[in-house]
Protein backbone atom coordinates (compact mmCIF):
# COMPACT_ATOMS: atom_id res chain seq x y z
CA UNK A 1 0.00 0.00 0.00
CA UNK A 2 1.49 3.33 -0.98
CA UNK A 3 1.51 6.52 1.06
CA UNK A 4 -1.22 8.22 -1.00
CA UNK A 5 -3.60 5.33 -0.37
CA UNK A 6 -2.86 5.49 3.37
CA UNK A 7 -3.54 9.23 3.43
CA UNK A 8 -6.80 8.65 1.56
CA UNK A 9 -7.81 6.02 4.14
CA UNK A 10 -7.11 8.47 6.98
CA UNK A 11 -9.28 11.09 5.29
CA UNK A 12 -12.14 8.59 5.10
CA UNK A 13 -11.76 7.75 8.78
CA UNK A 14 -11.85 11.45 9.69
CA UNK A 15 -15.30 11.69 8.10
CA UNK A 16 -16.67 9.19 10.62
CA UNK A 17 -15.05 10.63 13.76
CA UNK A 18 -18.02 12.85 14.69
CA UNK A 19 -20.11 9.67 14.92
CA UNK A 20 -17.50 7.35 16.42
CA UNK A 21 -16.26 9.56 19.27
CA UNK A 22 -19.65 9.92 21.05
CA UNK A 23 -20.29 6.19 20.67
CA UNK A 24 -16.88 5.39 22.14
CA UNK A 25 -17.48 7.77 25.07
CA UNK A 26 -20.91 6.22 25.69
CA UNK A 27 -19.41 2.72 25.56
CA UNK A 28 -16.66 3.62 28.02
CA UNK A 29 -19.02 5.40 30.41
CA UNK A 30 -21.55 2.57 30.45
CA UNK A 31 -18.86 -0.06 30.93
CA UNK A 32 -17.14 1.77 33.79
CA UNK A 33 -20.45 2.57 35.49
CA UNK A 34 -21.69 -0.98 35.20
CA UNK A 35 -18.42 -2.47 36.48
CA UNK A 36 -18.41 -0.16 39.50
CA UNK A 37 -21.99 -1.09 40.29
CA UNK A 38 -21.34 -4.82 39.79
CA UNK A 39 -18.33 -4.82 42.08
CA UNK A 40 -20.12 -2.83 44.82
CA UNK A 41 -23.23 -5.00 45.01
CA UNK A 42 -23.58 -8.60 46.13
CA UNK A 43 -27.15 -9.33 44.97
CA UNK A 44 -28.56 -9.17 41.45
CA UNK A 45 -32.05 -9.65 40.00
CA UNK A 46 -30.72 -12.36 37.69
CA UNK A 47 -27.33 -13.97 37.27
CA UNK A 48 -24.23 -13.52 39.38
CA UNK A 49 -21.22 -11.23 39.56
CA UNK A 50 -19.06 -13.27 37.15
CA UNK A 51 -21.80 -13.38 34.52
CA UNK A 52 -22.34 -9.62 34.62
CA UNK A 53 -18.63 -8.79 34.51
CA UNK A 54 -18.16 -11.04 31.47
CA UNK A 55 -21.23 -9.66 29.68
CA UNK A 56 -20.26 -6.08 30.46
CA UNK A 57 -16.74 -6.50 29.13
CA UNK A 58 -17.44 -8.69 26.11
CA UNK A 59 -20.75 -7.38 24.76
CA UNK A 60 -20.11 -3.75 23.88
CA UNK A 61 -22.81 -1.22 24.83
CA UNK A 62 -25.49 -3.94 25.08
CA UNK A 63 -23.85 -5.74 28.05
CA UNK A 64 -23.88 -2.75 30.42
CA UNK A 65 -27.40 -1.81 29.35
CA UNK A 66 -28.58 -5.36 30.03
CA UNK A 67 -26.99 -5.20 33.48
CA UNK A 68 -28.76 -1.95 34.38
CA UNK A 69 -32.10 -3.27 33.09
CA UNK A 70 -32.01 -6.95 34.10
CA UNK A 71 -29.29 -7.39 36.71
CA UNK A 72 -29.13 -4.39 38.99
CA UNK A 73 -31.41 -4.51 42.02
CA UNK A 74 -33.45 -1.47 42.96
CA UNK A 75 -32.29 -1.45 46.58
CA UNK A 76 -29.92 1.41 47.41
CA UNK A 77 -28.20 0.01 50.53
CA UNK A 78 -26.70 -3.25 49.28
CA UNK A 79 -23.09 -2.37 50.04
CA UNK A 80 -23.14 -4.52 53.19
Amino acid sequence: MNILAQINDLEEIKEYLPFLIPIAVLQLGLTVGALISILRHKKYKTGNRALWVILTLLVNIIGPILYFVLGKTDEEDEEE
